[in-house]
């Protein structure tokens, strides 16, 4: 019996992990691709942005209420609808004739991707309550996270070299089909609703909380664009007070999207603060590295893709020998920190890249690095909040965690290429290229800085091995 039980549980992690690393694909895959869309669907610059920003944008925007869905309507359930979305919407992409068909499709694959993720993290929390296994499987899961945006890059490559740009949202669907195929056999039911015990999602908060992020991140983006800071920064203010609208409305609300009892614990809020800097830090990077290595050292998009992948290679064999050893020897806390460390010391290494290249000996440590900091980050930063609250609370919980990440990555984002061009301006493309890595490598740093302060363990209590601790002193305001 116990064989069994093992046995489903490893298939469980598989198919939830499998998703995971589908869903960051997808936030890398197309940046290779985008002078290939950029000719087939007659875009310019402007309008190939949006086929990347429509799908971060839209998975930023609707984690906090895919996560309340998960709590309220069951975990499984929609953990399938959000993956059924997005399979539907990666073959829309893939067969669009129209650019703002394109568009369009990549948004509806964010708010699937926004469904899936939290539900993953209260599925894997559901699955995994063995302290051990539960490591195990938040290392894999972390993993996976990390790959993505490195095996991103190489398949986009790969794919849009070879059969064409198209290839890089269809190959989504053999993946969904098999996926939600087996959502029913191998993933643990929800549990049932008792009579008079149904809780109602909060419409008003959902509405000016999705609304708020949704236009926060496309202010953050139009920033960029010196012609357009002006009007990005009346749209900031209003985001701004849709946001400040929403914290009102979840204060009064009987039944809030987000609970905003939860910032009392201390995991959850520090770890949504480091969150965002581990989003800072490294979404830049992976743009910053296939610009050099295409336009200062003439990579093809296929070279620059396979340049990558040591990322993901590394982050894969971490999450399984490595981190569950090390979070189980030391706690998330310490994890945590050492994998932005890790990452803070990959960027600076990159942040004095030469003119002329030796990839084993100039980029691959540093990619090596690169690839076990962000799964430990990954899982140091994401299983102390989800394992601190009531399950009823996992999903929006996780979906507080990841959206602080998406917050984070569009403010980096924005500021480390705005910083880059600025610097190139003045001191050339290559200086330029340094100071947005090292300016990735300070965020980072200071991630680590705040992991050690917002993270510190309580007096009357120690953190347990996987940061599940979450006692009433653990649970007092930060």
């Amino acid at each position: 019996m116990g064989s069994r039980t093992d046995t489903g549980h490893t298939a469980a992690l598989v198919l939830i992990t499998a998703v995971e690393l589908v869903v960051f694909l997808d936030t890398t895959v197309v940046n290779i691709a985008l002078p290939s869309i950029g000719a087939g669907l007659r875009l310019d610059e402007a309008g190939l942005a949006w086929v990347t920003n429509a799908y971060l944008l839209a998975l930023g925007g609707c984690m906090l209420v895919g996560g309340r869905a998960a709590d309220l309507l069951g975990a499984r359930r929609v953990f399938g609808a959000g993956l059924a979305l997005f399979t539907v919407a990666s073959a829309a992409a893939g067969y669009a004739g129209e650019a703002w068909v394109l568009v369009a499709a990549r948004a509806v694959q964010g708010i699937g991707a926004a469904l899936t993720v939290p539900a993953q993290l209260a599925l894997l929390t559901r699955t995994f309550t063995e302290p051990d296994a539960r490591r195990r499987a938040f290392g894999v899961w972390g993993a996976m996270g990390a790959a993505g945006a490195a095996i991103g890059t190489a398949t986009g490559g790969l794919l849009t070299d070879g059969p064409g740009w198209r290839s890089i949202f269809l190959i989504n669907l053999p993946v969904g089909v098999v996926a939600l195929s087996a959502i029913g056999r191998l993933l643990p039911a929800d549990p049932p609703r008792r009579a008079g015990s149904a809780r109602r999602l909060d419409l008003p908060g959902a509405v000016l909380g999705t609304s708020g992020l949704l236009l926060a991140g496309y202010a953050f983006g139009a920033l960029a664009d010196r012609a357009g800071r002006t009007w990005a920064a009346i749209l900031l203010a209003v985001a701004l007070a849709l946001l400040a609208g929403f914290v009102a409305t979840e204060a009064r609300s009987a039944e809030p999207l987000m609970p905003l009892r939860l910032f009392r614990i201390r995991q959850v809020t520090g770890s949504a603060v480091v969150n965002a800097l581990v989003g800072a830090a490294h979404v830049p990077a992976f743009a910053l590295l296939a610009l050099y290595l295409q336009n200062t050292q003439h990579y093809s998009p296929t070279r620059s893709g396979l340049a990558v992948l040591p990322v993901a290679a590394a982050g894969l064999v971490a999450s399984r020998t490595a981190i569950p050893a090390a979070v189980k020897r030391f706690g998330a806390r310490t994890l945590l920190a050492a994998g932005l460390a890790a990452q803070a010391a990959a960027l600076a290494w990159f942040a004095t890249l030469p003119p002329t290249v030796d990839y084993l000996g100039d980029v691959l440590p540093a990619a090596l690095l690169l690839g076990v900091g962000l799964p430990a980050s990954f899982v140091g930063v994401t299983a102390p909040a989800v394992t601190a609250v009531d399950q009823a609370d996992a999903g929006v919980t996780a979906g507080i965690v990841n959206t602080a990440q998406r917050i984070g990555s569009g403010l980096g984002v924005t500021a480390v290429l705005v910083l880059a061009s600025t610097v190139t301006g003045t001191a050339g493309y290559l200086a330029g290229l340094r100071a947005g890595f090292a300016a990735s490598a300070a965020l980072a740093f200071l991630g680590c800085l705040l992991t050690l302060v917002l993270l510190r363990p309580s007096r009357e209590s120690q953190e347990d091995g996987d940061g599940s601790a979450a006692t009433a002193a653990d649970r007092r305001p930060a």
